[in-house]
């Protein structure tokens, strides 16, 4: 557990709560006042200002600001910690659509209605996000009291911040009732009582104790579900909010996770104090904060590439003595030109006022603009750095720049699964645009409604259009061909690779691997996840191309190739960080990667990573992204604009400026001899031109390889544990309790496969009772027996005894037939305690002897962390462990999915 105890240090509360509202009358007022945020911010504010952590002086309330004054006091804040940053909202929360922004209401704000409403006067949780990031904080967090909170969960930050620790009021897409006027609301009023309760409160013991007293009262959203609050925070995660004895004046003494930190006031001011210059800028343009994250990464990249950050201070080396006199000169250069703009920013600022639409042009003066109409570009997770390095450049470019200096678009790049991808531009078009049920909700389950596509193989835009429902609300439109090119390599140590280039380049891939595995017996092939990125896909093609001995491909004995414990890495990039945490697993072990990452690399473990020498597969097709372009029925209100800037990107993405980006990355042209596009630079391993290389993947082909992999190892079994015992009350109504996760999980599974559901408790004469036996069900059969059948049970749970027998029983069933097998155990951890001695350590020596994997789901955040009873069992099983932390439902279904046969 990565906890911080920010006493003594620089610490800063900003709460914000709007009880008022200019705007309250129809046709675009805002809901109403919120009489009971003022009570929130008197009981919130007395709770801090006695919790021995935040002074008085440390804790601002702002009261109904307008959004400038929101954006002041929160720069203000973010500018001056370097403790814990925190920033409490209450107040009325608003989404667009598609879900994909939340938006913070401000005293001015109204809302204007239509097809892609509009809500002036509020702040965007994006450009909140980007500026609270520009603090030198420890720790960030974000308190939201506010219908739809949880979406905030799904508004990704232009750079990860590992700092952050975010708590919703309620899950994604809900409403909540403020409650009575004459006193806090229901959600603020927990919070404040778990304040005042006495004792240490950290953040994850805040949050676990908050889920469980909104149960316990019974709070219900406005729609009639369960009240449940949500939390977003990397594993292990954690910060001081307050404590039972001390007070700011006397710190304890500093952890050691914490004696590395160089600080606010190490040499160089990194991304730190130069972001507190540009977040000004952020906060006063609405559709400044992909520009100000592009040119945040280009000082990072330029700053930082190649050393690890302090944790909090990212970009700053932890430890950094700054001996080099040129980087000392350079960081002092640095400095004064900041301070010199912070001067003139704030002057400006001051002019025009923070929150406007209006930006600064430095060569011409102030320019008066409009917000620039937001593009929205979903790709391969692999291809992800590349595209986002594009669109940053294109961003500044003469391209996206009119006659008055402003900008034309602005863009946001994210990624996704590819098969969820083509899934949900194939099937799910309708949910995307309007979810309805929980299980089908591309909005969560690979982001936004995407303007633009861009996948890595045009054979992923021919399945999606394919395969197409006649009811779909998208068209999906592709470039005739491709705009670059990498192909997929074997990359080898060097250590174990072959010399002869004829070696190199042609030989089939399952050639290649029974070669290297005859030179070194050792060795072993790693392959990323098909269903996640099309590199795992386009290799296994090549994988299964190989006929077995009755003249058609053999899946099942081709995945023994690359077989490996535990799940594969979602991405290339993934993979080969993995691989350096072992030197001796990094040496002996080959990697299937697209041939780009070779030069671009990875930002890990570089100084470790065995070198590599790439092979060329002759039949493994390559990576090809092409241009897509997605249209959605119902979206005509700004349907020539979208389409004329849309068509702008394509044609710089597509020609020199997008060529140069990826040339920049390693990759090829995308026709003729495909030669490298930076023919200056050829990476180490990488051959200039290598010949032949594989033809384009088919529609059909990757479809088959990936209905094979799916299939690979027959039909699965699956054993279902669900935690039944008293404790787990709070932990059961809705999709995120218990029985909900469980239900969401069935889609991985299909006709052909076979599963039960055990309920864990001491409630009869065996650790469990059988909900559903063994066999194969339909999906609506099984839900209806949980619905019936699952319930709370007034006793404990032994895990230790259940899992026990899980094993046992996985064994006797696989004795008569084999299959791939999975136990999934869904748990509260409060009978976590019986997981010890020497009856533990003999469950985990079973499980490491029968390699079967368990996945173990804790609806506590913090289940899955180092050393935890939770992790080892998965760890011994070579399972995945889930806890609160994580994406419980989409995750679990995942995992499902591995072994069974249904959806992926």
């Amino acid at each position: 557990m990565t906890g911080y105890d920010p006493r003594g240090k620089a610490n800063r509360a900003l709460l914000v709560g709007v009880s008022e509202y200019d705007n309250t009358a129809p046709p675009d007022g805002v809901p109403g006042d919120l009489p009971a945020v003022k009570h929130n911010l008197n009981r919130l504010s007395e709770a801090l200002r006695h919790g021995g952590v935040f002074d008085e002086r440390e804790i601002t309330v702002c009261r109904s600001p307008d959004q400038g004054t929101f954006d002041q006091e929160l720069w203000k804040a973010a500018n001056e910690a370097d403790g814990v940053l925190l920033l409490y909202f209450a107040g009325h929360g608003a989404i667009p659509n598609a879900g994909d922004e939340l938006f913070l209401q401000m005293r001015n704000a109204r809302v204007v209605a239509g097809g892609h409403a509009v809500f002036p006067g509020a702040v965007l949780f994006s450009l909140a996000q980007a500026m609270l990031t520009a603090s030198s904080a420890r720790r960030i967090v974000v308190v939201l009291d506010c219908c739809f909170a949880g979406n905030a969960a799904w508004v990704r930050p232009e750079t990860p911040d590992k700092r952050r620790l975010l708590l919703m009021s309620v899950q994604p897409n809900h409403r909540i009732d403020a409650g009575d006027p004459d006193t806090p609301t229901p959600f603020t009023n927990e919070l404040v009582k778990l304040l005042e309760a006495g004792g240490d409160v950290s953040f994850r013991a805040l949050v676990d104790d908050l889920r469980a007293q909104m149960s316990a009262a019974g709070h219900r959203t406005v729609r009639g579900d369960a009240w449940e609050p949500e939390s977003r925070a990397e594993p292990g995660m954690d910060v001081l909010l307050a404590a039972g004895a001390g007070g700011p004046g006397s710190p304890p003494a500093p952890d050691p996770a914490q004696g590395t930190d160089p600080g606010p006031g190490a040499l160089d001011p990194g991304p730190g104090l130069v972001r507190r210059v540009g977040v000004v800028l952020v906060g006063g343009l609405g559709g400044m904060g992909a520009a100000w994250g592009a040119l945040m990464r280009r000082r990072r990249d330029s700053g930082a590439r190649g050393s690890g950050g302090g944790d909090g201070n990212p970009g700053v080396a932890a430890g950094d003595t700054g001996e080099e006199d040129a980087t000392r000169r350079e960081r002092r250069r640095t400095r004064r030109l900041v301070a010199g703009g912070v001067a003139m920013l704030v002057l400006v600022v001051t002019a025009i006022g923070i929150g406007t639409y209006r930006h600064l042009v430095l060569a011409n003066g102030p320019s008066s603009c409009a917000p620039p109409l937001e593009l929205r570009v979903l790709t391969d997770p692999d291809l992800e750095p590349t595209v986002r390095a594009a669109a940053d450049a294109y961003l500044t470019s003469e391209a996206n720049t009119t006659g008055d200096d402003c900008r034309r678009s602005g863009i946001t790049v994210y990624s996704a699964g590819a098969a969820d991808a083509v899934t949900a531009l194939r099937k799910q078009t309708g949910a995307w645009q309007e979810p309805r049920e929980a299980d089908t909700n591309p909005q969560r389950d690979v982001g936004p409604q995407p303007d633009v596509w861009i996948p890595a193989s045009p054979a992923d835009a021919a399945r999606a259009v394919a395969g197409q429902d006649t009811d779909a609300v998208a068209e999906v439109d592709a470039d005739q061909e491709p705009f670059a090119y990498s192909p997929v390599v074997l990359a080898v140590p060097q250590d174990i690779a072959v010399d002869e280039l004829d070696d190199r380049t042609g030989p089939p891939l399952t050639r290649m691997i029974d070669d290297l595995r005859a030179r070194h017996a050792d060795a072993a092939v790693r392959r990323p996840d098909p269903e996640f990125t099309d590199t795992g896909l386009l290799a296994t093609i090549g994988l299964y191309a190989t006929q077995g001995a009755a003249g058609a491909p053999d899946p099942r004995r081709a995945e023994d190739r690359v077989a490996q414990s535990g799940p594969p890495a979602p991405t290339a990039a993934e993979l080969l960080c993995a691989l350096p945490d072992d030197d001796a697993v990094d040496n002996r072990t080959a990697a299937l990667v697209p041939e780009f990452l070779l030069k671009s690399g990875v930002g890990c473990d570089s100084a470790r990573r065995a070198p590599r020498m790439a092979q060329y597969p002759g039949d493994v097709p390559g990576l090809e992204p092409v241009f897509v372009r997605v249209r959605w029925q119902g979206a005509d209100r700004d349907q020539a604009d979208r389409n004329r800037e849309a068509e702008a990107f394509r044609e710089w993405l597509t020609g020199e400026g997008g060529r140069v980006a990826f040339a920049r990355d390693g990759f090829r042209a995308a026709t003729g001899d495909r030669a490298l596009l930076d023919s200056t630079e050829v990476a180490e391993g990488v051959l200039r031109a290598p010949s032949p290389l594989k033809e384009s993947a088919g529609r059909d082909a990757m479809e088959a390889s990936l209905e094979d992999y799916r299939g690979a190892n027959g039909p699965g079994r699956v054993l279902f544990l669900l935690d039944s015992s008293g404790s787990m009350a709070g932990q059961w109504e809705g999709p995120s309790g218990g029985p909900g996760l469980l239900k969401q999980s069935l889609g991985g599974l299909g006709d052909r496969d076979e599963y039960a559901v055990w309920a864990v408790s001491d409630a009869g004469e065996d650790t469990y009772d059988t909900l559903l036996p063994f066999g194969p069900h339909s999906r609506k059969d099984a839900e209806r027996a949980i619905d019936r059948e699952a319930r709370v049970r007034d006793a404990e749970a032994d895990p230790l005894g259940a899992l026990r027998a899980a094993l046992d029983a996985m064994e006797v069933r696989d004795a008569d037939d084999e299959r791939p097998g999975l136990i999934v155990f869904v748990t509260d951890d409060e009978d976590g305690d019986r997981l010890a001695g020497d009856g533990f350590g003999s469950l985990l020596d079973i499980a490491r002897a029968r390699g079967l994997p368990v996945a173990m789901v804790s609806l506590k955040g913090g289940g899955c962390d180092a050393g935890k009873p939770d992790a080892r069992i998965s760890e011994a099983g070579g399972g995945r462990c889930l806890d609160a932390d994580d994406d419980l439902g989409a995750a679990l279904h995942d995992e499902v999915a591995r072994t069974g046969t249904g959806e992926s």
